[in-house]
């Protein structure tokens, strides 16, 4: 069945973007803004609990931040099953949707609230509302498709993108807005955006048809759609759910190594990465880093005018409302640029046990000069925030501190800064992957799976051989940090050769009466991997003593490869058991 007469039988608008149906980027946007919601409040999470009490953080130690972070995460991963369970049986796709986006407002504007009792709620409501929400959204967009369509590959690379513009953004913008103005103003802002991709979900569903409306009518996407697809019986409906057990069992292996990403490669980009730059290196990283943030801002924004002009007419309220979002996002972004090209860094002193101690700061507009006193919130070991005068009140130990000297020229990269390369590389190489997956050069799920597993491999080699230098044991190093860079870009080449295609074969080969619980087993991989990598990145100490911080990014190297020879052994086997669906 072609793609008008799949939306002509679902009642859906005949409105295209880009080749899709215009709901795909509808789900785009919402699933965007939950994005931003979740990465932003992770971005904040640990800093907040481990950051000082005079900081208005917790004051907890790094080990019992990172303990309920890992438990967060976890249960963030295993909700789902039950979330899609509920759509499944009782509450229908688009319902499950609201009801979690919900549930996540109300959990994002818990956390804003500063007591123990509200941010654990919030903690629990995000949990809740996740586990409605992430299965069962991935589920509506297979369902804008017929059964086997081709075209899926394609679109859950544009939904995926719009997953990675969300954690860009919000990254970018929460992390910065709670770090200089307030924890809980980042928290606050993650619920607004959350609220209004609620907003434009909910006066968006005409461009749905009967799509997920209710779980009575998800049956009737099973029913054979033309003479020549064979109707189902039990053996395909089993051998397929054999199918995306193995392909889940795969991406553990990816997922257990890509996420070292947030634990030892972090460490490498604090540590082992010379981040410091001067002279043009330094100018051209401030201009680089602008256009990263404003670069994939500007391309979303085009895939919004492109959606405005095709359905404005229909649903005019949710497209004002995305308007409006994007608005404030432009104008934070803009206000953070300015403050990042209008600030200088100062080295300063401060007395500590009766001991000087020099740092550095940045200050945006600054106006300062040798001798000049300044009153300093530590935020951690190396970072400060500058207290203005009107706000020292509301402060208890700050730090003052003496402007010694203006350091010109000089650009230090955060550790954190690599993160956004890879939702940044995502952004820009995902039209290009959906692109290649609608052509004829579009090879089987089993083959695309071993290209993410081989790419992944292939990252950890870059930063193997950037680490071969490195002696046994050392405790720091100053390594090139195009190493990262081009190590992310591999990753993230594997990951959009992956993850998005595992989301559209779980709904290409799930019988639709469980989509919305095989999402949720799905996303368990998840959990499982993000364990496994917690468990795996924690020995870089110990191997790096002993064999050398090469060898430890090596390991990272075969597991992925491995695993990529041995999908490919099985693609015959896996073809035969997809009966059908490519």
């Amino acid at each position: 069945m072609n793609q008008s007469a799949t939306m002509s039988r679902h009642g859906i608008p005949p409105v295209e973007v880009m080749n899709h149906p215009a709901g795909l980027f509808i789900l785009f946007f919402t699933e965007m803004w939950e994005r931003f919601s979740y990465y932003g409040m992770r971005a904040l999470l640990v800093l907040f609990l481990v950051s000082d009490l005079s900081a208005n953080g917790w004051g907890w130690p790094r080990e019992e931040a990172l303990s309920l972070y890992g438990t967060y995460t976890g249960l963030v991963y295993l909700t789902p099953i039950l979330g899609g369970y509920l759509a499944d049986k009782l509450l229908g796709f688009r319902l499950a949707v609201i009801i979690g986006a919900l549930l996540m407002t109300l959990g994002h504007a818990s956390m804003a609230m500063d007591t123990p009792f509200f941010f654990y709620t919030g903690l629990g409501l995000l949990i809740s509302g996740n586990g409605l929400f992430k299965p069962n959204i991935s589920s509506i967009v297979g369902g804008l498709y017929s059964k086997g369509s081709d075209r899926k590959d394609g679109a859950y690379t544009i939904f995926y993108m719009g997953i990675n513009a969300g954690a860009f953004l919000g990254i970018l913008l929460c992390g910065y807005i709670g770090e200089t103005v307030g924890w809980h103003y980042g928290f606050g802002l993650a619920g607004i955006f959350m609220f209004l991709g609620m907003m434009q979900f909910i006066f968006a569903q005409k461009m749905f048809g009967d799509i997920g409306a209710k779980p009575s009518a998800l049956a009737e996407v099973d029913k054979p759609e033309d003479p020549e697809v064979e109707e189902e019986n039990p053996t395909v409906v089993r051998d397929r759910l054999i199918v995306i057990g193995v392909l889940a069992f795969f991406t553990i292996f990816f997922w257990m190594a890509f996420e070292q990403a947030g634990g030892s490669m972090t460490i490498f980009a604090k540590d082992y990465t010379q981040r410091v730059l001067t002279g043009e290196a330094a100018s051209w990283f401030v201009w680089v880093n602008t256009a990263l943030t404003l670069g994939p801002i500007a391309i979303i924004t085009y895939v919004l005018f492109l959606l405005f002009k095709s359905t404005f007419r229909y649903i005019p309220i949710s497209n004002l409302i995305l308007a409006g979002a994007f608005a404030l996002i432009w104008i934070i972004a803009l206000w953070m640029v300015y403050n990042q090209l209008t600030s200088t860094a100062y080295q300063v002193s401060y007395e500590a046990d009766n001991t000087e101690v020099v740092t550095k700061v940045r200050v945006s507009n600054p106006d300062l000069k040798p001798g000049d006193k300044l009153h300093l919130l530590k935020l951690d070991e190396d970072k400060f925030r500058i207290i203005e005068d009107a706000d020292i009140p509301k402060f208890d130990n700050l730090i003052e501190a003496v402007v010694k000297a203006k350091i010109a020229g000089e650009v230090e990269v955060a550790a954190s800064w690599f993160g956004i390369l890879n939702s940044f590389f995502i952004i820009a190489f995902a039209p290009l992957f959906s692109r290649i997956w609608e052509s004829r050069f579009n090879p089987s799920a089993p083959v695309k799976f071993a290209l993410g597993l081989f790419l992944l491999g292939a990252g950890f080699a870059v930063l193997a051989y950037g680490a071969s230098t490195i002696p046994k044991g050392a405790a720091t190093a100053s390594v090139s940090l195009w190493f990262l860079v081009i190590a992310y870009w591999f990753h993230t080449m594997g990951e959009l050769s992956l993850s998005p295609v595992g989301l559209s074969y779980v709904s290409k080969l799930s019988p639709s009466r469980l989509v919305g619980l095989m999402f949720g087993i799905w996303f368990l991989s998840n959990a499982a991997a993000n364990k496994l990598a917690g468990v795996t990145g924690s020995l870089i100490d110990t191997i790096s003593a002993q064999y050398g911080l090469s060898s430890f990014f090596l390991i990272f190297t075969v597991l992925p490869v491995a695993a990529g020879l041995i999908m490919l052994a099985l693609t015959p086997f896996l073809k035969k058991k997809m009966h059908g669906i490519h």
